[in-house]
Formats: C-alpha cells, structure tokens, sequence
C-alpha cells in the first residue's frame, strides 16, 4: 500500500530536461515586448511633436464652456427639490 510520502514524492511532470523550449519562448517573448515598447514609444513621441505648443483657451460662447457649468458638484449636494440629498 502506498503511503502519502509516496504519493507526493512521485513526479507526474515527466522528464522535464526535454524539449527544453520555455527558455528560447520566453526569451522571444521578452524581444517581443521590448520591441513594440519601442516602437509604442517612437510613435506616441511623433504624435506630440505634431500638437501645437500651446492650446486656445475656449471662448465664452463654446460648448464646453457651457456644459462645464452644469456639472454640480456631488459634495455640495442637490438644491432640486426632490432629490434624494
């Protein structure tokens, strides 16, 4: 009869010295990655270059101005009656 030393002592992995490839694939996947970062950051770099250096401020008659005025601000509270603060 077998024994829980036995049991968990047996190695169910197999020879684990062959077709060693977890090395190689691994070292692939590191180029891999490193390479598109590269290539990521060469283009993310392009694209700045290309923003002007500084933005126009909005005027008053803009969209975003106006949509930034009725934003309420949560810690305040709601004023409309009805609300559930």
């Amino acid at each position: 009869m077998l024994s829980a030393v036995h049991v968990l002592a047996v190695n169910n992995f197999g020879d684990t010295r062959s077709g060693g490839l977890a090395g190689p694939m691994g070292l692939f996947l590191l180029l891999l990655l490193a390479a598109a970062t590269v290539f990521l950051i060469r283009n993310m770099n392009a694209r700045l270059r290309r923003l002007p250096e500084r933005f126009d401020d909005p005027g008053p008659g803009s969209r975003s101005a106006s949509a930034e005025r009725n934003v309420l601000d949560p810690t305040e509270g709601d004023s409309r009656p009805g609300s559930p603060l």
